[in-house]
């Protein structure tokens, strides 16, 4: 389950539980109508409370983040898995924002809100 939260030109998506490929379109929708009204924005990815995502999941992630690489100028994961920081890192090779892993939220806020 995801839950979104927008405010210009800024994306907020918070994962809960298992994160389901209905979710992952459920942020592309959002990303997308965004970028059409206002360019490319900011995301913070909060992945803490992520229990475990589906395959389909890292496989649309692939697919989107190549396809939408100048859609984000900076992107903030939150997370304290080992495997979401190598996966974030491994994905900023396709996109052309700065991409920062946090432990914290306050952290990415401080470090967007710059």
């Amino acid at each position: 389950m995801i839950v979104t939260d927008q405010q210009t030109q800024l994306v907020h998506v918070t994962v809960y539980g298992e994160f389901s490929l209905a979710d992952y379109r459920e942020f592309e929708e959002l990303v997308n109508y965004k970028v059409k009204f206002e360019g490319p924005v900011d995301l913070i990815f909060d992945l803490s409370q992520m229990a475990d995502f589906t395959l389909d999941v890292a496989w649309e992630d692939i697919k989107y983040v190549r396809a939408h690489a100048h859609d984000f100028k900076r992107i903030a994961v939150i997370t304290d898995s080992q495997w979401v920081t190598w996966s974030a890192w491994l994905s900023q090779m396709f996109v052309d924002a700065d991409l920062v892993v946090f432990a914290t939220l306050e952290e990415a806020r401080s470090w967007l809100d710059r």
